[in-house]
Parts: C-alpha cells; sequence; structure tokens
C-alpha cells in the first residue's frame, strides 16, 4: 500500500471531507433506527420497519435517472453542502409529532432523492482530493470510518431511544447533519465542476447507457449491487427477528465490516485483491444460512459480525471500477454505483419484510442468503480478471455531448 491512513490524514482536505462523512453517517444511522422503531411500534408492521429504516434507498433509482449529471457538473463544495442542510431539514420534519405515516414515507422519497446525489459528489470529489494512486486507501478509509461511525451510531441511537424516544433521537440525527453542513462549508475549498455542460435528465440518461454499455463495468455494477442488497435485505429484519437485541446485530455488522474493510484496503497486496473477491462475495452471505435454525442473540451477533467482513468485497470492486471509468464521470460513474447499491437494498428490505409477513423473519434471512449465493455464483464468470482487462470508452461523458 503506497499511503498510510496517517499519511492521508496529512493530505490538504481530506480530514474535513472525512470528518463531513464521519458525521453524515452516524445522522443517518441514528436515525434510521430511530425511525424503524417509531415506525414499528406505531404499526407492528415487520415491512413498514424495514421501509422506514431503509426507505430513503427507494428514491436513489429515481434520483439517478434524473439527477446524477449534476455529480460533475456543480461546484462540489457548495452542492455538499446544501444536501447535507436538506438532510437536517428533513430529519426535523420526521420529528413532527403525529406526523401521518404517507408524509413520512414522502420525506423519506426526498432524502433519497437528495442522498443519491450526494454519493457521486461526494466520491467525485474524493478523486480530486486524493491523487490516483490513493483512492483505495482512501476510500477504505472511509469505510472503516462508516463502520465505526455505525457502530457508535446504533449504540448512541439505542441509548437515545431508550432514554429519550425516537424523536429525541431524530434530533441528534439532525444536528449532526447540521455539524456536516459546517465542516464542508468552512472546511473545503472552492472548485469548479469536473465537467462542462448544464445538468439535464438527458444528460444523466445518456451518461448512464454509455457507463452501462461496456460489458466488463455492467458486471462489476451488477456484482456490487445485487448481492449486497440481499444481504442489506436481511439486515432490514433485525428489529423483527429480536426486538431487544437489535442494537447489537446492528453493531456486530458494522463490527465486521469495520474489520473487513480494513484488511482489505490496508492490508492486502494487489495479488491477492482480484483473488479473494470472489471468495469474499460468498462470505457475505453464507453465514446467514444458519439463521434457518434461528439463534439466539449470542449466535446471531458472531454470525452477522463474520458475515459482514465480506463487505469488504464491494471496496475491492470499486477499485476495479475506477480503473474501467472514462475521464471526467467519476461523479456519475461513482454515483451511480452508490445509488444502484442503495436501491437494491431498498428494494431487498421491503422484499424482506414482505417475506418475514407471510413467514417469519428467520425464514425470510435464510432465503434472501441463498439468493445472494446464486447470484454471486451466477456472475463470477463475467468477474474473471481477464474479462475485466478493458480500456474505459474514448469519448468522455461530459457537457451535452451523446
Amino acid at each position: 500500500m503506497p499511503r498510510t491512513y496517517r499519511s492521508l490524514a496529512r493530505t490538504p482536505e481530506f480530514t474535513p471531507f472525512f470528518v463531513a462523512a464521519a458525521l453524515r453517517v452516524g445522522a443517518s444511522t441514528v436515525s434510521g433506527l430511530a425511525l424503524a422503531v417509531l415506525v414499528y411500534g406505531r404499526t407492528g408492521s415487520p415491512l413498514l420497519a424495514a421501509l422506514g429504516m431503509f426507505g430513503p434507498s427507494f428514491a436513489q433509482l429515481l434520483g439517478a435517472t434524473l439527477l446524477l449529471s449534476a455529480a460533475d457538473r456543480l461546484p462540489p463544495r457548495a452542492a455538499l453542502a446544501g444536501l447535507s442542510a436538506a438532510g437536517a431539514l428533513a430529519t426535523l420534519l420526521l420529528c413532527v409529532p403525529g406526523l401521518p405515516l404517507w408524509a413520512v414515507f414522502a420525506v423519506l422519497l426526498g432524502q433519497g432523492l437528495a442522498d443519491s446525489l450526494a454519493g457521486g459528489v461526494r466520491y467525485g470529489l474524493l478523486t480530486e482530493i486524493l491523487p490516483p494512486g490513493d483512492y483505495l486507501p482512501g476510500r477504505s478509509l472511509l469505510a472503516v470510518c462508516a463502520g465505526v461511525t455505525q457502530i457508535a451510531g446504533y449504540a448512541l441511537g439505542g441509548l437515545l431511544v431508550a432514554a429519550l424516544s425516537p424523536r429525541g433521537a431524530l434530533l441528534a440525527a439532525a444536528g449532526l447533519s447540521a455539524a456536516a453542513v459546517v465542516t464542508v462549508r468552512f472546511g473545503l475549498r472552492r472548485r469548479e465542476p469536473r465537467a462542462s455542460g448544464r445538468p439535464s435528465v438527458a444528460a444523466t440518461w445518456r451518461g448512464n447507457a454509455a457507463l452501462l454499455s461496456d460489458p466488463a463495468r455492467r458486471t462489476l455494477y451488477l456484482a456490487l449491487w445485487v448481492p449486497n442488497g440481499l444481504i442489506v435485505g436481511c439486515e432490514s429484519l433485525f428489529v423483527p427477528y429480536d426486538a431487544a437485541h437489535a442494537g447489537l446485530l446492528f453493531a456486530g455488522a458494522a463490527a465486521g465490516m469495520l474489520a473487513g474493510d480494513t484488511v482489505a484496503g490496508r492490508f492486502l497486496p494487489a495479488r491477492l485483491r482480484a483473488r479473494l473477491a470472489a471468495p469474499l462475495r460468498l462470505l457475505l452471505a453464507a453465514p446467514y444460512l444458519a439463521f434457518a435454525l434461528e439463534p439466539g442473540p449470542v449466535v446471531a451477533t458472531v454470525t452477522v459480525a463474520l458475515a459482514s467482513v465480506g463487505y469488504s468485497a464491494g471496496l475491492l470492486m470499486q477499485e476495479r471500477l475506477v480503473a474501467l471509468l472514462p475521464e471526467g464521470t467519476q461523479g456519475q460513474a461513482l454515483g451511480l454505483h452508490s445509488a444502484g447499491m442503495l436501491t437494491f437494498q431498498g428494494v431487498c428490505a421491503a422484499l424482506a419484510g414482505a417475506l418475514a409477513q407471510s413467514t417469519s423473519a428467520a425464514v425470510a434471512m435464510t432465503v434472501l442468503a441463498a439468493a445472494s449465493v446464486v447470484v454471486t455464483l451466477v456472475l463470477e464468470p463475467g468477474l474473471r480478471t481477464s474479462r475485466l482487462r478493458v480500456h474505459p470508452c474514448p469519448s468522455p461523458v461530459r457537457g451535452n455531448a451523446p
């Protein structure tokens, strides 16, 4: 690895970028847990509880098809600050007592649209803050940060829900988003957009079509989206599976992801990264098959932590994806990855909730884990290193070019 985590912290602007990302993850974690508890308490529905926690993910597909051209065509500092401010306001709206469920989900839709664009802006900006050779350790450090922040966020969210109320936890999440706005505004310098031209729906469609036209990129996107989404569907059932220990299960998942991303991003040599991506994708799903036996909280937490090490496969595949991107499309391409991944997470959370309604949380988790294994095996031939030795298309997707 050419750089250590400590040396990355000395890169100009990386520290405020890192802090702002951590604050947004913390806000999302606390608000998601609080809203799942709030909705489940009001309705007793596993489906609605899952949608409450992962509902913003559904809007990611809409955002990816309408907004992503703006990720490379807006000044990144202003865009990130504005989108974080929108997240804080949306969370405050969710605190309103007696807010109808339809209004709750309307707010979540708006949050998802903003998040779809924010992901593209954020990770596109990372490619400007760090030189190309440092993208993997930088992305790894952000993933480690997300894991640590999720552990702390679920612990904090659980304490706030117990000590105050779900609405009290939502107020704390809004405060974290507001802190992210301040960090972005005063910690990052102003930059010009990476691409020229006005953002539009047509430009977004053209850019996405160009990115997905290459078979190697298309297969990578599917491998990044589908198996991951199915396992997040399993996680969306932690509250219905064991409401008393859901925070422990979520913390176990975050801890496993933290361990996997640290090892994969910081210590794995290049020759092993390509070989281990497929086994790690299988590790992500296979342990969840044990939920067919309905394990107790300790065994379930260990199982979830072990499986979550497999999330590091996504980090390894992102490195491959970045190497295949046309110049000037980093924001849209990485935003498409983020939006597609979160969309599948939302779809699979809904599917998991629907299955749990008609069967049980344990059965639904087992079925989704088995489906993730099958999808991984089907996609594997197209992910072999020899199939991925392609060059990005020569015409960058920028401005209003087709």
